[in-house]
């Protein structure tokens, strides 16, 4: 049975992994362990931190694959990630997130990166949730969803989830806080995410698509 290490950003991506990765790899007859980002509090932390953390799984564990899951949006210049500054003159969001991926990779021990496959959601992982809204029509009441006209219309202009702004006010994380009543994350974020199925999740999303094709055919 292979092995891969999804070092998830925090507890919403782990139980998006546990509840909706797990099952479907194990199809596969592929084991993922899932830690979260240590020392972080839930979210990312500067780069030297997080490279140490790869690489000691990367040694620890000589047989399994090591992949990341984390957040484009939370990233930020004080954390340092490599060629960070150049990213920033990137204008196509999905060459700038395969610029960072290809700069992590080069930034980690070449004796153990064959092993390592850098993976960054655009722009973060609750953009993967707004793809079919029956599924919020069944899990949320009326009362619940208060901004159920602004949902549809955002579902309706990004058929590609992934590229849903990314300011402060429109961040995917942002607009489900502000368009749902009481909504917490990490329990809704997985439920929702089973509700709506990985294929289909898949289908809407190329990039988190490519990086679970990847990880199937390691």
């Amino acid at each position: 049975m292979k092995r891969i290490i999804i070092i998830c950003e925090g507890q919403t991506e782990q139980e998006f992994c546990k509840d909706v990765l797990q099952p479907h790899f194990n199809s596969k007859e592929i084991y993922l362990h899932l830690p979260t980002i240590k020392r972080s509090g839930g979210g990312i932390v500067p780069w030297p931190a997080f490279k140490k953390q790869i690489e000691n799984h990367l040694l620890q564990d000589k047989e399994a694959f090591v992949t990341t899951f984390v957040d484009y949006y939370g990233i930020h210049d004080k954390h340092n990630f490599p060629e960070w500054g150049m990213s920033k003159q990137m204008i196509d969001k999905n060459a700038k997130m395969t610029f960072l991926e290809s700069s992590m990779f080069a930034a980690i021990d070449v004796d153990i990166s064959n092993r390592f496959i850098p993976y960054m959601q655009l722009h973060e992982f609750e953009g993967l949730l707004f793809n079919d809204i029956e599924v919020f029509n069944a899990n949320f009441s009326q009362h619940e969803l208060i901004g159920k006209t602004e949902l549809e219309q955002t579902i309706i202009n990004y058929p590609n989830p992934e590229l849903i702004n990314d300011t402060p006010q429109n961040a995917p994380s942002h607009r489900l806080n502000r368009l749902i009543k009481g909504y917490n994350k990490i329990v809704y974020g997985s439920i929702l995410a089973e509700n709506i199925g990985l294929i289909k999740i898949r289908n809407k999303s190329p990039r988190f698509n490519n990086w679970i094709t990847t990880l199937e055919n390691l």
